[in-house]
């Protein structure tokens, strides 16, 4: 009986869900909007402005491939080489990284949220070397930034500026200490939750539990603007969101995520809080992530994923007949495909709605299974950018897109660690003493 109720909540969602998957169908014309080369005049254009503009990328998954393939081996995946070939295949490598005028970027040391407490420390320290062995194997392309003016100057010398941003608050265990520890390591932001919610703060993806942040998630961002660490609001829920901008001090960052109003992921921006960004300074780096690019592709996951939970109702004994029916299932069902042309409208809504100073690009490269037609890897940024120009984006627009608005977040973080600095020591605050939980709890939670 349980598994007949279960079975028929999920046909019925599957169904609901469907439904969805055919009114954006309608809103899109049937299918995603097609991409068409752009203007080579204009390629060229964008490509002059990253003569003098680092464009800085908020969130690359690179560190990851290598931990998942080849277990932190470096000799076993070469940069210097095209990735695209491997199986599967790269978005990142030197030569494309060149071919795209990228100037900066921040290497995400991404921790599972299954890790937990000494063991996500250890893990998040091991892909941060993962990050510096990197510079050190390719000092031609890459140098190690800690500062804003570290990333104007590498970028003058030609090389890549490498900066490591923490994708996961669980990543700390709990301990101011650890986070400043991080910081001093090399850490230059903090994802405040990743996919579930941490101990202090609420994820976008998870039950909400904490009314966005405790007492202690609010220690956690004020330390983070004391030390001058950007707080990196994608990922955590709406509330997380609205209580990270009212305690700080200093402006926030969102490393990879696109605006809700086009795609209604819950892992996108809304519109009351892109209207709070002027205020604060911050800005939305957008994403390359094709269910948080279009409408039609994050409601055929949606309905995929239903299909794939009726199957597993169905048959929980065999897998492999789950497998083969869900291959014919998509096979009956092609993926549709996001494209350029739709990261280009999430950028222009962000500028629209919280102003052209508060945007950025945040592409999950070689953190996502699919991009978006268009934007096969690190390369095409040059591209994207051309059918900004093509929209009517001056030149000291795309400027502001690439890298300028970013680096003023950068170097209005340090200016306000400098004044915390002198006006407080180091936050001592503990979890078990601001949220009433006491350690015994709290291990056996």
């Amino acid at each position: 009986m349980r598994q007949k109720t279960l079975i028929t909540a999920v046909v019925f969602w599957a169904v609901s869900v469907s439904a969805i998957l055919g009114q954006a169908a309608m809103a899109s014309g049937g299918s995603a909007p097609s991409w068409q080369p752009p203007d080579p005049a204009l390629v060229a254009r964008a490509r002059k402005i990253l003569d003098s503009t680092p464009l800085i990328d908020g969130h690359n998954d690179v560190p990851w491939q290598y931990r998942e393939r080849v277990q932190n081996h470096l000799d076993k995946i070469d940069l210097a080489k095209d990735t695209s070939g491997l199986d599967p295949a790269m978005h990142t490598d030197v030569p494309r990284l060149r071919r795209g005028g990228v100037g900066g970027q921040f290497w995400s040391v991404y921790v599972p949220v299954e890790m937990a407490g000494p063991a996500a420390v250890q893990a998040v320290l091991e892909q941060m070397d993962v990050v510096r062995r990197l510079a050190a194997r390719y000092p031609e392309t890459f140098e190690m930034a800690l500062t804003a003016d570290d990333v104007r100057r590498i970028h003058r010398a030609g090389r890549i500026a490498s900066l490591i941003g923490m994708e996961g608050g669980h990543s700390i265990d709990d301990s101011l200490a650890t986070l400043r520890q991080l910081y001093q390591a090399g850490a230059r932001y903090m994802t405040l939750t990743h996919s579930k919610n941490t101990d202090w703060a609420d994820s976008a993806t998870d039950e909400p539990k904490h009314g966005g942040l405790t007492r202690f998630g609010e220690e956690v961002v004020r330390e983070m603007n004391r030390l001058g660490m950007l707080v990196d609001l994608s990922h955590v829920a709406p509330e997380t969101m609205q209580k990270a901008l009212a305690v700080s001090q200093a402006p926030v960052i969102f490393s990879h995520s696109s605006a809700r109003a086009l795609t209604g992921h819950p892992r996108n921006v809304s519109d009351d809080v892109l209207r709070l960004l002027p205020k604060n300074g911050g800005v939305v780096m957008v994403s390359f992530v094709p269910s948080f690019t279009s409408e039609e592709v994050r409601a055929w996951n949606a309905l995929h994923d239903g299909e794939e939970a009726r199957l597993k109702a169905l048959h929980p004994e065999s897998a492999e007949r789950v497998k083969s029916e869900l291959a014919a299932w998509s096979q009956a069902h092609p993926a549709p495909r996001a494209t350029l042309a739709q990261v280009a409208d999430h950028v222009d809504y962000v500028k629209r709605l919280a102003g052209v100073d508060h945007v950025g690009l945040g592409s999950d490269f070689d953190g996502i299974t699919s991009t978006p037609a268009g934007l096969a890897g690190v390369s095409e940024y040059p591209v994207l950018l051309a059918e900004l120009l093509r929209r009517g984006w001056t030149d000291e627009e795309i400027g502001k897109l690439a890298g300028g608005n970013v680096l003023r977040v950068f170097a209005e973080a340090e200016r306000v660690a400098a004044r915390l600095q002198k006006e407080r020591p180091p936050g001592d605050a503990r979890i078990e003493e601001l949220d009433g939980k006491g350690l015994a709890a709290k291990a056996g939670s």
